[in-house]
């Protein structure tokens, strides 16, 4: 597997101790986090009573050098609208943040860990579900 892609979902069973994704995101060497599930996770932590705690802890986190963040560009809006399109005409509508973050792991090559079964429902992307 040449890069994880996490998705909301497996970074808070990550940081609930899930023992696979703890397991899986240790051993990686490359990780990479949508900017789309960073947003997820802040509007989260704000929400909760602990938003200095988990904000602090995912800056440490997104501080390992294995670490990469994923912005939009134009391939991942070319990918997202792919996506789309086949969601679409196949009946199978997801998430648009899941869209997004599906486009993205797509443009870096990167299999998308999640606990998201919907994933599934989009071809030419390489999913681990747990």
């Amino acid at each position: 597997m040449k890069s994880l892609c996490l998705d909301t979902s497996a970074y808070s069973n990550f940081k609930a101790g899930h023992p696979e994704v703890v397991d899986l995101i240790t051993r990686s060497r490359s990780l990479t986090v949508p900017s789309i599930v960073l947003g997820e996770l802040l509007a989260g932590f704000k929400l909760g009573t602990r938003y200095e705690k988990n904000e602090s802890d995912l800056r440490a986190f997104l501080s390992n050098p294995a670490v990469r963040v994923l912005d939009v560009d134009s391939d991942a809006a070319h990918s997202y609208a792919e996506i789309v399109v086949e969601l679409r005409r196949k009946g199978t509508p997801i998430p648009t943040n899941d869209i997004w973050i599906a486009a993205l792991a797509m443009r870096e090559g990167a299999t998308v860990l999640t606990f998201d079964a919907h994933f599934d429902t989009i071809s030419r992307l390489a999913v681990l579900r747990l």
